[in-house]
């Protein structure tokens, strides 16, 4: 493999940077080919640091112009230019200013990392390494320095000057068409936080006010013309700053918050000090061109990013293998907003669809590894599921041990101990150790051992003494450098369903400790009796998801029906539905007949057309498992196409079986007018929607008229967008004409045609690698525009999982080509279209072979490759 060198880093060999850096003023001349920086860094020797100890600083792509001490120029024997660094030979002894000018092309970036240029406007990324791509610095985030920035552009080019914390001075550059923005942060902060933005942007604001009396300007800047498309971005802005205050106790802390929407951004968005940058998916809505789904990711994002000011930026991590403390924790914080917002149990249950289709399969392949890394050659790869959604359960799990009021004394000591700190994992617990007096040490497992365990249940009632036990086992398969592992602590919420559908009281638990409705299992194997306990109950166990674990119990059929229609915990209600499903579909895939089918039926039947149910709840019970599910619960000897037409089978057999029901529930469910994005109109328009899609497979003609009549009709993209699902992927006669009907509306709309592109992407029929290559020339498309390369490609070899694993093995070969193709430009793209080989191991003999040989093209091939790419291809091979 050719390949840029890639240095394996270890946690193990964490030290400090000899020199710390106090204070840093940039000064950006900016023209597209031809910027100039100009960093003056206060820079002093740390205690222990022996006089005449180098200076090296990290650097990527740039061009060296100067360097000088203390104002005093220095000469070429003073220091060193490498590859990646800049190596000041003999600092001296005491503190002094480096100033160092370099020139960047923000034109050519097509990395989208460090100062680039987005639709003819300068932006940075910065996290996790891109700041040594503007100038030579310690590009790490343990190293924390207050920022100044003065910019410079031409005033008609970028009447808009940005940077990081307050508004210091701006006026004309005499004898220039240029003007100037001073930009200061009074808070110290690590190389990834800094940000600016130059450009023509047009822009929303509003004033808050926060608890205690500060006022703050809120700004979101975007491109001309797309302002009323940011007013739901600065409602949940405003609306994230008050639950922050309200729930964590956290003010925001500048005079100014600015929010920048940008078309060509590599992440969703970026919590830069003071400074948002967005991927513009996550602040442009409105009714025409934006579904329900877009709405709330917004919502989750402006507020994901908002919480950062205090979970990453005012407390950031001492370094990369530390990411899930700002990362997961701030996902959690925004799983428990928007769960405020909205419905918890949806919301609930929608958090743990996406663990178990992207984390539960991270931890189960090659890329596994633990919450908190102990190794890596790539920083970029390890923004991962396991780091985000795994190192959210790991924060929830705590809650639920602590309870409410534990937790919230623990995360104030959290923020009041460490407010300026780059802090570690260790000072997370520790935080709560010291405000709790629990003892946290085998928890911590969690962050550094891989792996989903599996929790195995086993129980028998006595009816003659009253007793309910449960034979609980916990077990971890092995994963990556990582054979053997301990027992976690698993904190399983519960609950004793009696057949009236209540739950049973018991007078005492022996074997496991007992907090509330919650069983900690701690050992391999337990034996917990409950005693007291009136009639035979059926255990509903980890209730809200309280762990990330599989389990497997003896619960049959005929119990799991009945929680479907009787459990009071929605979440397990839906997760009954979603068992029985999956065993169904897994048994049809192999060829069997499966039991229970009718009466599984009638069940979705009958929570469909439950009123008392939140609309939004009977829309998530109505879908099925999906294919990557139903591979993920195999595990191994993985046939896609199986599981597709199981799964296709099943889902035909519902919509003919219910579909009169259907129809008239169809009918009956009308979302309020006009649009609104809030919950309950949501809901109505996801339950519409969930029946659309059945009527459409059944086949039947009325079915396909609806289809086509529901898309005419839509006010609204949520509607417009299913219907139009429907049409293409049951390929109901109009479907052709729906596609350029869609196409012509919203041609100007880039967020729009990513729709587009992603209904054509996934669709089943045999046709579509060769429809996809065909798009990727459509003017619309563009290979430099992440988005777009996501919405088609991605969407095809991630989301299609029959046409992308077909049996010809012409998806890997697809995804190898493109990959090489993508890595020439922006390696990290690549290298996240990689993660849809993270499976392959699991898969039957024949596609597994040729997914192989598909790694391996990328492998072997000429051109050298990334250490974003290699690393990925090396661990998926490994």
């Amino acid at each position: 493999m050719r390949s840029e060198t890639a240095v394996p880093v270890k946690l193990s060999e964490y030290t400090p940077t000899p020199y710390a850096i106090k204070t840093v003023d940039l000064d950006f001349n900016l023209a597209p080919d031809n910027t100039i920086v100009v960093a003056r860094s206060a820079i002093e020797p740390r205690e222990g640091t022996s006089a005449g100890t180098p200076l090296v600083l990290n650097g990527d792509e740039l061009t060296f112009v100067s360097a000088s001490v203390n104002g005093e120029a220095l000469g070429e024997e003073a220091y060193a230019i490498g590859e990646t660094t800049f190596t000041l030979k003999t600092p001296p002894a005491e503190p002094f200013t480096l100033e160092i000018t370099t020139k960047l092309s923000p034109q050519a970036n097509t990395k989208l990392m460090g100062l680039y240029r987005s639709s003819g406007n300068y932006c940075t990324q910065c996290e996790a390494e891109g700041f040594r791509r503007i100038t030579y610095f310690y590009d790490r985030p343990d190293v924390l320095a207050v920022y100044t920035t003065r910019i410079e552009a031409n005033k008609l080019d970028c009447p808009v000057l940005l940077g990081n914390g307050n508004p210091v001075e701006s006026g004309d550059v005499e004898g220039t068409d240029n003007h100037y923005a001073v930009w200061h942060d009074p808070h110290p902060k690590p190389a990834y936080l800094f940000a600016l933005v130059a450009g023509n942007l047009g822009s929303i604001s509003e004033k808050y006010t926060t608890a205690s009396g500060k006022p703050v300007d809120l700004n979101i800047y975007v491109e001309h013309g797309n302002e009323d498309r940011a007013d739901w971005a600065m409602d949940s802005l405003i609306r994230s700053m008050r639950w922050d205050e309200k729930v964590f106790g956290r003010e925001y802390d500048l005079d100014v918050f600015n929010i920048v929407a940008v078309s060509d951004f590599n992440m969703g968005a970026m919590e830069n000090k003071g400074l948002n940058i967005f991927n513009d998916k996550y602040i442009l809505a409105d009714p025409d061109t934006a579904t329900d789904a877009d709405y709330e990711g917004i919502e989750t994002v402006v507020a994901h990013e908002y919480f950062h000011n205090w979970t990453g930026n005012r407390i950031t991590c001492r370094d990369w293998f530390q990411l899930c403390l700002k990362e997961g924790l701030t996902v959690f914080r925004d799983h428990e907003f928007s769960s405020d917002e909205r419905s918890r149990p949806v919301k609930r249950i929608a958090d743990v669809r996406v663990l178990k289709s992207h984390q539960f399969p991270e931890d189960a392949g090659p890329l596994a590894h633990p919450v908190r890394p102990d190794v890596y050659k790539e920083i970029s790869n390890f923004y991962t599921a396991t780091v985000y959604e795994k190192g959210s359960e790991l924060v929830s799990m705590i809650k639920t041990i602590l309870g409410e009021d534990g937790f919230r004394k623990g995360m104030d000591l959290y923020f009041d101990r460490h407010d300026g700190d780059a802090a570690t994992i260790e000072d997370f617990i520790k935080s709560f150790e010291d405000a709790t007096g629990e003892d946290l040490s085998q928890f911590a497992l969690w962050y550094s051992q891989s792996g989903t365990p599996e929790l195995t249940v086993a129980t028998h009632y006595d009816d003659a003494a009253q007793t309910f036990t449960m034979e609980v086992s916990q077990k971890t398969r092995p994963t990556p450098n990582q054979d053997s592992k301990k027992p976690f602590v698993i904190p399983v919420r519960f609950g004793l369903v009696g057949s009236d559908g209540s739950d049973l009281a018991y007078a005492k638990v022996e074997g496991a400790e007992v907090r509330g409705n919650v069983l900690l299992i701690k050992e391999d194997a337990q034996t917990i009796v409950f005693h007291g306990v009136s009639e035979k109950p059926v255990a509903s166990l980890l209730r809200e998801f309280s762990a990330p674990v599989t389990l497997k119990s003896d619960v049959t059929l005929d119990e799991q029906l009945f929680l479907m229609g009787s459990d009071s915990d929605p979440f397990n209600r839906w997760q009954a539905a979603q068992t029985v499903a999956t065993h169904m579909l897994i048994q049809m895939s192999e060829g069997s007949e499966p039991e229970g089918t009718s009466r599984f039926i009638a069940a979705i039947g009958k929570i469909a057309e439950d009123d008392a149910l939140d609309m939004a709840f009977r829309a998530l019970c109505l879908q099925l498992p999906t294919e990557g599910d139903i591979a993920r619960e195999l595990g191994s000897n993985v046939d896609p196409e199986a599981i597709y037409k199981a799964r296709r089978t099943l889902r035909q057999k519902i919509a003919e079986t219910l579909f009169d029901r259907f129809q008239s529930l169809y009918a009956r469910v009308e979302p309020a007018k006009p649009f609104s994005p809030d919950a309950a109109s949501a809901g109505a328009r996801a339950l519409r929607n969930s029946l659309l899609g059945y009527l459409a497979a059944s086949g039947k003609a009325d079915g396909a008229q609806i289809a086509r009549d529901h898309f005419e009709s839509a006010d609204n993209m949520s509607d417009r967008i299913a219907a139009l699902n429907c049409l293409v992927h049951e390929r109901i006669d109009g479907y052709q004409q729906a596609l350029v009907a869609f196409c012509d509306r919203h041609q100007k709309t880039p967020l729009a045609i990513d729709k587009w592109f992603v209904v054509q992407a996934t669709d089943t029929s045999s046709d579509t690698l060769e429809r996809v290559k065909e798009l990727t020339n459509h003017p619309a498309f563009s290979w430099s525009n992440p988005n777009r390369v996501r919405s088609l490609v991605g969407a095809f070899v991630a989301g299609n999982q029959r046409c992308f694993n077909a049996a010809d093995g012409s998806g890997y070969n697809y995804l190898s080509e493109i990959t090489l193709k993508i890595d020439r430009a922006n390696p990290q793209l690549a290298a996240r279209m990689l993660n849809a080989f993270r499976s392959w191991r699991a898969l039957e003999p024949t596609r597994r072979a040729l997914a192989e040989e598909a790694l391996r093209k990328i492998s072997a091939a000429e051109q050298p490759l990334s250490p974003d790419v290699s690393d990925i291809t090396e661990r998926c091979l490994q």
